[in-house]
């Protein structure tokens, strides 16, 4: 039994009390605004905080310029600030049961929002290597890299440490340093900027050199986390929970506490930015691709095999640094749920209907699409089939649904059950709106849906299956097809390959 002097535990009197006890009281001590309770999940309140304090950013008035939501026309500001954005609300959100739950697992399992937060950081790190490797030049990869650098510029100028080590992470990735043809497309000026970060960010001496810069800063700053998750870790197994008599280490519960209410406080101060909600859309979509190591890889050697020789150029420098990696959120995969899938997909085309539907009749240019599509790292087919020269709202739902899809390795409801058709009246391909030529089995019926498709188009149809539905849509096939005669095995489904 636990003994009490004044309301607050006394170890001396005390035979055996816990340590998490203990870690109870002194968090009451010290007046912590939050009802810390160890012997059940958090509490409601401290989540309603939790996510209050990520709701604390406060819009510049001063900023009134439109945003564009086109990867090449946003500046480095642009993008560190908006990321800053996502980063600092996924930050607000790890609360102080979750840092008192993480000491006592040594890991992030069911500890939901740390989880989310790795996974955003995996996520940008991702994002920027397959940004890079989009382009289809060396010239194009090294100028979308030297923007990412300056961008890491940004961020370091923000003190946003966590997506700077997601990004520098990125550039620094074996998947890109590799692309030595890229590389001599850099100016010298740029790799030495990139030195300069991994200088920063290197693990060398425990992170001095990032954990100098921190502590200079003042005011706004996000931690990498990772980092000050480790030092939690290494105090709780350094100090013992007693001292001699079976007395509670009431420095290890000081130090453990100092730790996690220095995070808890960086909470309190939110960035004076102005964050576009429409580019946040986007941004968001962005990030919930998600592709294995073997892809990325497979990308890279596709961009650059492995005998290919860089040109020889006065820009040419010595290599960068050791490239820094994100060790620390390993295993955490950005992987979302279908459901928060086909949300961002929504949110982020209404975004961009609100700002290139001009004349608000529910289509936007094909140029236009092109370069909002070339935003994100993936390609797969032209959509114009509703109207010439134009794209529909439904066409770019069901095309970003279905590369989201692909790319986050859900299989949602898209896979169309396909089988080789013979047709017995001319028929138009419902994904091309070419004809399906030929005597005999000229192309694929969806046994479901009823769509038809050339077998090159099967694999990139960008609609989903809508079961039962019977025939296909008029204006997708200015000639209905007779009913099939269905000819050899099912087939169906897509790879989840890139798109190329």
């Amino acid at each position: 039994m636990t003994a009490y002097v004044g309301g607050i535990p006394d170890p001396h009197l005390t035979g055996s009390p816990s340590a998490l006890a203990a870690f109870h009281w002194l968090t009451n001590l010290h007046n912590l605004a939050i009802n810390v309770s160890v012997s059940s999940f958090p509490s409601r309140n401290e989540r309603d905080w939790s996510w209050k304090a990520s709701q604390k950013i406060i819009p510049n008035p001063s900023k009134k310029r439109k945003v564009s939501l086109l990867f090449d026309h946003l500046e480095p500001i642009e993008l560190a600030e908006h990321l800053t954005y996502l980063e600092f609300k996924s930050f607000c959100r790890i609360s102080f049961l979750d840092y008192q739950n993480y000491i006592r697992n040594c890991c992030m399992k069911d500890i939901p929002a740390m989880e989310r937060s790795i996974a955003l950081c995996n996520g940008i790190s991702q994002w920027v290597q397959l940004m890079v490797l989009s382009r289809p030049t060396a010239q194009l990869r090294a100028e979308v890299f030297t923007k990412f650098i300056h961008v890491a510029e940004c961020l370091h100028l923000i003190h946003n440490y966590n997506t700077l080590m997601a990004v520098v992470g990125g550039l620094c990735h074996s998947s890109i340093s590799r692309l030595k043809d890229t590389t001599s497309h850099v100016h010298s000026e740029v790799t030495k900027v990139l030195n300069e970060m991994t200088d920063l960010l290197s693990s060398c001496r425990n992170y001095d050199n990032y954990r100098q810069a921190y502590n200079r800063c003042t005011g706004f700053k996000i931690p990498i986390l990772g980092v000050h998750l480790k030092d939690l870790i290494s105090v709780n197994e350094a100090m013992s929970d007693y001292v001699e008599d079976s007395k509670v280490n009431v420095q290890k519960l000081q130090a453990l506490y100092s730790h996690i209410n220095e995070l808890i406080q960086l909470q309190q101060i939110p960035p004076n930015l102005d964050a576009n909600k429409d580019l946040v859309h986007l941004l968001t979509l962005s990030l919930d691709l998600y592709y294995t190591e073997d892809e990325i890889y497979e990308l890279s050697y596709t961009r650059e095999p492995k005998n290919c020789k860089a040109h020889v150029s006065y820009k040419s420098t010595t290599p960068s640094r050791p490239p820094v990696f994100v060790d620390w959120a390993s295993g955490v995969a950005p992987k979302p749920d279908p459901r928060t899938i086909s949300k961002h997909v929504q949110r982020m085309v209404d975004s961009v209907f609100k700002n290139y539907d001009h004349d608000q009749n529910g289509f936007i240019s094909q140029g236009e699409f092109e370069k909002i599509a070339a935003s994100f790292p993936f390609s797969f087919c032209v959509l114009d089939k509703a109207k010439e020269g134009l794209v529909s709202r439904d066409e770019i739902t069901a095309y970003f649904m279905r590369a989201s899809v692909i790319c986050s390795k859900l299989g949602l409801g898209f896979v169309h059950n396909f089988q080789e058709t013979t047709y017995m009246k001319p028929t138009f391909c419902d994904n091309c709106s070419g004809f399906l030529w030929g005597v005999i089995k000229q192309g694929y019926r969806c046994k479901d849906c009823g769509m038809n498709c050339h077998k090159l188009c099967k694999d990139q149809v960008a609609f989903e299956c809508k079961k039962n539905s019977k025939g296909t849509n008029a204006v997708d096939s200015p000639t209905p097809s007779s009913t099939p005669v269905a000819m050899g095995t099912t087939e169906g489904g897509f790879d989840g390959r890139l798109g190329r």
